[in-house]
């Protein structure tokens, strides 16, 4: 279950939204030294002191049905060589996780850098919804990469090393 503030709940019931969800994605992984970490906007965004680069991109929230798996799907424009290359260099990213959060912009603070007073990036206080899945089949196009992601499916993993016999491995006998 999840669970939002009064506002989020508002916001996610009402047929035109005051205000649309900020998604931000922290992708992870061995190869990568620091994590990819954008959000889907037009501008960044901080959290907890980290800066997540504005970069529009699509993504399916996971779904909530009984006895299934949760499932999500990402969306991302191709651009630059960065992605394709760290994609080739993981074999696909094998291995990555994906932590996606959601927040309301109403939730961001304006800070003022006092020795230029500049407009520094927005940082958010308040994360709605926090969920770390697994990041798989990866599929990449000229035009966007493709990723699914979920749980893996724990229960269809053999729990148990299989023993040679003759039938089973006539080979060894």
């Amino acid at each position: 279950m999840r669970n939002y503030s009064a506002s989020a709940r508002e916001n996610l019931l009402a047929t035109s939204a005051n205000e649309p969800f900020l998604v931000l994605l922290e992708i992870t992984h061995s190869d990568l030294a620091v994590p990819v970490r954008v959000v889907n906007d037009t501008q960044s965004i901080y959290l907890d002191e980290v800066e997540y680069v504005g970069c529009p991109f699509d993504i399916t929230l996971p779904d909530d049905v009984n006895g299934q798996v949760p499932q999500a799907k990402l969306e991302i424009d191709n651009i630059g060589r960065d992605l394709t290359q760290w994609l080739e260099y993981s074999r696909g990213g094998q291995g990555a996780r994906c932590r996606i959060m959601q927040a309301l912009r109403s939730n961001d603070v304006y800070a003022l850098d006092y020795f230029a007073d500049d407009y520094v990036a927005p940082t958010l206080t308040d994360i709605e919804f926090d969920m770390t899945l697994d990041l798989t089949n990866m599929v990449i196009t000229n035009e966007t990469v493709v990723g699914m992601l979920g749980f893996q499916n724990m229960l269809n993993i053999t729990g148990t090393i299989p023993t040679f016999t003759p039938q089973n491995a006539p080979g060894l006998w």
